[in-house]
């Protein structure tokens, strides 16, 4: 099988691939914008494989969306482009609302003129795999309920709002035109190859270089952590093998508040990477302001895609962030190249 791998540069996406091209005998053509959270330093194990391929284009160009659906012949597409980034949305909504509204109908027409032309096997074979969110159900506060593939969409943020936006456009795709979907809504991803702005990777780059570790509000809102290579098996298990018309929720069963996870990146970085001085890292802990219409409670059901397609996370929340603080230790170079931006200042010299 051939799959288009939208955002396949980003971290889930790169994720999923590494998983295909390690795993299976698929083959993996990567269609990425490269934004600033494209990296493609996180393909390099897999970039040599002959059963990959990568196309830097924007998902809200069509014309170059059907050129590489034309080259390429996809047998199925797994939809991960897209901005993600709750606060950059909150202080700019208008790329979200572009690349996740506008990019999605553009990948979703193109896609469905390309499978109309298909033959008869192949047409009934191929599968459209749009990758959202947990967020598009609004908070749990106040409740003990998990987020089942029934529960009603309420999205707070304006990130959170195109991701559901984007899941009915897929949804109304499916129903009007009998185009082949699938949508899965996972929660939050943790894990190797993370961009440093997110809670987990920033907590340990900030601790390593002494700096503060900031912690919205009171830093009791809770979230279910998955690891993002648990995520790329399940991802993979419901582009083929999922049903089409369904909705698979992915979680990983670790409900967690976001200071008892600062608190264990902490301790195991008091083990592993002692301060000089042997002052514990949780001494760097400080509140700030919380952010505008911050959701309390995230937490999936994922007991649909346990029953129906036998997938369970592998990585308990304990294994899991050891694991990824172990990687960012010993991935320092990575990170700093991220940081400094020389990942993207290469990449834009090779483009010139």
């Amino acid at each position: 099988m051939k799959i288009l791998v939208t955002g396949g540069a980003g971290f889930i996406g790169s994720a999923i691939i590494r998983h295909i091209i390690n795993n299976t005998q698929d083959k993996v053509v990567n269609l990425d914008k490269l934004t600033y959270a494209g990296n493609l330093e996180s393909l390099i194990s897999i970039s040599g494989s002959q059963r990959y391929a990568f196309e830097q284009v924007d998902i809200c160009n069509a014309d170059e969306l059907k050129r590489v659906f034309a080259e390429h012949q996809p047998d199925a597409v797994m939809h991960l482009a897209a901005e993600s980034h709750v606060d950059r949305s909150i202080d700019g909504p208008a790329e979200f609302i572009n690349t996740n509204i506008v990019g999605t109908y553009h990948l979703l027409e193109v896609a469905r003129q390309y499978w109309q032309k298909l033959d008869d096997v192949s047409k009934q074979q191929f599968k459209f795999h749009h990758i959202s969110t947990d967020e598009v159900y609004g908070d749990l506060e106040g409740t003990t309920d998990l987020f089942t593939e029934t529960t009603s969409y309420a999205p707070s943020s304006p990130y959170s709002a195109s991701k559901a936006s984007s899941d009915h456009l897929v949804r109304a795709w499916q129903r009007t035109y009998g185009f082949p979907t699938i949508i899965t809504n996972c929660s939050n991803n943790y894990g190797p190859y993370h961009f440093p702005e997110k809670l987990i990777p920033l907590v340990i780059l900030n601790a390593l270089d002494g700096k503060d570790l900031p912690i919205y509000g009171k830093g009791d809102q809770i979230r279910d952590w998955l690891y993002v290579e648990d995520h790329g098996r399940a991802l993979y298990k419901v582009v083929t093998e999922g049903q089409v018309g369904e909705t698979y929720n992915i979680g990983g069963h670790n409900e967690k508040q976001n200071i008892e996870v600062v608190k264990t990146i902490c301790q195991i970085l008091d083990e592993l990477q002692p301060q000089v001085n042997d002052v514990t890292y949780e001494t760097l802990i400080t509140f700030v302001k919380d952010r505008p219409g911050h959701d309390l409670r995230y937490a999936i059901d994922a007991s649909k895609i346990a029953t129906d397609l036998g997938w369970t996370p592998e990585e308990t929340f304990e294994s899991g962030i050891r694991k990824t603080v172990q990687w960012y230790l010993d991935n320092l170079d990575w990170c700093r190249r991220v940081q400094d931006g020389s990942y993207q200042r290469e990449r834009l010299g090779a483009n010139a």
